[in-house]
């Protein structure tokens, strides 16, 4: 069957942002103006296509990544709206993975904030080019050209407006196209209607100046447009549009839009860009992967002639037809009916029914090919970031990483009959949530969940009693430390029972050392002469990787350690993988408490925004928190203070700082990093541990 829409004219892209940029309003638009739904939504209506969750529409903000797929002009567009709350930041790089192009939304009043420097870094990492887009240029206090600046000056981006507003506030009524060089305004309420004219005679000199400014730019990417810049001769539309293009696919340049999605303005010139700028699934390098077996490179051409392999980004449960496993095919053709091989689990499964989704809406079809994004449902045994290809042509794509958790707290069902149901609903929330982690406190014999952010715990036993019906009792937030240590040892573990039959023999020396910040767990063996016979090696790494889920202070787990085995001793009759487990365990907790070992705890980055009569009050608080004031400056008639603090002074800031500031002043904190606890609060953090043990 042949493809209904060319490869060339296929685009993945996402639509990332801070929380309240106008992702979801601009989505809106998106979908309304390529005629995907016929009335238009509204955040705070709670009536937009994307924002489908009970939670979404109450709340007024985007919790999960919701994809969709529209048409405009010759173009066909597969579209992921993310979430800007830092809380969910999982979804925004589980999305970016994917996708081969996004649009950045910034609010025109405040230019780049938090959030937007988070998922900007973010798609620096996975090389996504970028379009630009500065939202609301109809709410008080916009500012285009702070905007760009505060783009290049923030986030070092090498950017330049394509259009620029005409008006703002209450004044904003069009664009002007630096590439045409002609003024755009929209007809009607909806937006629907636009029309091109010559650029008003006080804003020709600008405009000049900034399409100057474009072609400087853009002619680094074109030889023959360098020239002819350099000449003075007249540059064609279209030669501008390919040097742009060359430039935003190299990721070395970001087009700026100018508009308003709220009052209908400035969307369609943002579709044409991501036609005209933006990748297709053939303009990005072939996709490279792994031999399972061997760990042998393997380059897959972006080609449906190639063998199948995709990649399964997000997990969803849906009431209606159970498990839903969203992918990206990167290679090759599948159709209903095929088996596919999950290279991670070593399982095969039959694929039954496959879906192109429009937020919660499906739609069935039969096959999907290189580039496509599409879900399929009951495959049993997959998870996010595996990857499913052919079994006769196995490949290992690479998966996504995740942060780590910040925040804990202990949940119990309310009654017995909830026992077994919170149970059921835990699972199936950690396997849509790599973010969400469940585990049993063996001492305390409480069940703890971690996440990212108060707000991320909020939503998801709200979504417990809801989608599971499921009523929960929920702890105090806790923060979510963790262990290291400070200097190298060597530990002996033995572990030798006698019962009467056969015993148990293990015997093992560890060498354990702190590797850097953020480095993890790394297990080497250098056995050498079969002290430790070579099939037990395996038992060794899991008690190790089993020990360090519980540290030596205070019970958290400890990270960044290099963990080597060098030497010990087996029995030939009563050796066995568990003794040796157990013996690598004991040898580990012993080894990490003779190593002078530490606490760690997450820090956050913040952003407070208050008036300048309240900034020493919130400083002097701020202060109080341990916080690290590294930045100060102006915005407007706002002090934007910024710098770093442990999350656990943070609880009860929101209320704090409205009334520190009558209620004007706001704040964002997201995960920076994990730094060693001073010495007394360490202290009061372990005996309040040995205390709760007890």
């Amino acid at each position: 069957m042949a493809r209904q829409f060319p490869l060339e004219k296929v685009r993945n892209i996402g639509i990332i942002a801070h929380i309240d940029a106008g992702k979801t309003t601009t989505t809106e638009r998106v979908l309304f103006y390529t005629g995907r739904i016929h009335k238009i939504g509204e955040v705070h209506e709670g009536t937009t296509t994307t924002d489908w969750m009970p939670q979404e529409r109450e709340r007024g903000i985007t919790i999960t990544s919701a994809a969709t797929y529209v048409t405009w002009k010759d173009c066909h567009l597969n579209i992921i709206d993310t979430p800007g709350h830092v809380d969910f930041t999982a979804e925004v790089e589980r999305s970016l993975r994917v996708l081969d192009g996004a649009i950045i939304v910034f609010d025109g009043v405040q230019g780049v904030e938090p959030q937007s420097e988070t998922v900007f870094r973010q798609a620096d990492k996975y090389n996504v080019p970028r379009l630009c887009f500065i939202n609301k240029m109809d709410r008080i206090g916009a500012d285009f050209y702070m905007s760009v600046k505060s783009i290049k000056d923030r986030l070092g981006a090498n950017c330049s407006p394509v259009s620029l507003p005409i008006g703002a506030e209450e004044n904003f009524r069009g664009i002007i196209d630096l590439i045409a060089m002609k003024a755009v305004y929209w007809d009607d309420k909806e937006g629907a209607k636009y029309h091109a004219e010559e650029i008003p005679s006080d804003l020709v000199d600008s405009a000049k100046k900034w399409r100057d400014g474009l072609l400087e730019k853009v002619s680094e990417f074109d030889d023959a447009l360098l020239s002819k810049y350099i000449e003075g001769k007249a540059v064609e539309e279209s030669e501008i549009k390919a040097a742009v293009r060359k430039g935003t696919l190299t990721g070395n340049f970001f087009p700026v839009f100018a508009g308003a999605a709220y009052k209908n303005k400035g969307v369609q010139p943002l579709l044409d860009g991501v036609c005209d700028f933006l990748p297709n699934p053939s303009d990005i390098p072939p996709t490279k992967g792994k031999d399972p077996d061997t760990d042998r490179e393997i380059v897959r051409k972006i080609d449906d002639q190639e063998p199948f392999c995709a990649l399964i980004f997000k997990i969803q449960t849906d009431p209606y037809v159970g498990k839903l496993s969203y992918f990206r095919v990167y290679s090759g053709e599948l159709t209903t009916g095929m088996m596919v091989y999950n290279t991670r689990r070593s399982t095969t499964e039959r694929i039954g029914r496959l879906l192109r989704m429009h937020a919660q809406h499906r739609e069935e079809i039969k096959e999907v090919r290189t580039g496509d994004i599409a879900a399929t449902v009951a495959m049993r045994n997959a998870s996010t970031g595996d990857t499913i290809c052919l079994e006769n042509s196995p490949i290992v794509l690479e998966e996504i990483k995740f942060p780590d958790t910040v925040i804990s707290v202990a949940i119990e069902p309310k009654t017995k009959a909830d026992e077994e149901k919170l149970g059921v609903a835990l699972m199936r929330l950690a396997e849509e949530d790599p973010t969400f982690r469940v585990k049993r406190d063996q001492e305390t014999a409480q069940t703890i969940i971690s996440g990212m952010g108060e707000l991320h715990l909020e939503i998801l036993v709200d979504r417990m009693k809801r989608e599971f019906s499921v009523l929960a009792n929920i702890g105090k937030p806790m923060v979510a430390y963790k262990e290291t240590i400070k200097k190298k040892v060597q530990q002996e573990g033995k572990y030798i029972r006698q019962t009467g039959g056969r015993g148990q023999y293990g015997h093992v020396f560890l060498e354990i050392e702190p590797r850097e910040r953020g480095a993890g767990l790394l297990f080497e063996s250098k056995i050498f002469g079969g002290v430790v016979p070579r099939e037990y090696v395996p038992a060794v790494e899991k008690g190790v990787k089993e020990a360090v889920d519980e540290g030596a202070l205070a019970g958290y787990p400890i990270v960044d350690l290099h963990v080597t085995l060098v030497d010990g001793s087996y029995h030939e009759v009563d050796s066995s993988e568990i003794a040796f487990k157990i013996a690598s365990a004991m040898a580990l907790r012993a080894g990490c408490k003779n190593a002078n070992p530490v606490l760690l705890e997450p820090i956050m980055k913040f952003e407070v925004s208050t008036p300048e009569d309240y900034m020493g009050d919130v400083i002097g608080d701020l202060n109080s928190r341990r916080a690290k004031v590294l930045d100060m400056q102006t915005r407007g008639n706002a002090k934007i203070i910024r710098g770093t603090v442990p999350l656990a002074e943070m609880f009860g800031y929101a209320t704090t700082v409205r009334s520190l500031s009558q209620g004007r002043a706001s704040f964002n904190l997201e995960p920076s990093h994990y730094e060693e606890v001073p010495r007394p609060i360490q202290e009061a953090i372990v005996a309040k541990a040995a205390g709760d043990k007890r």
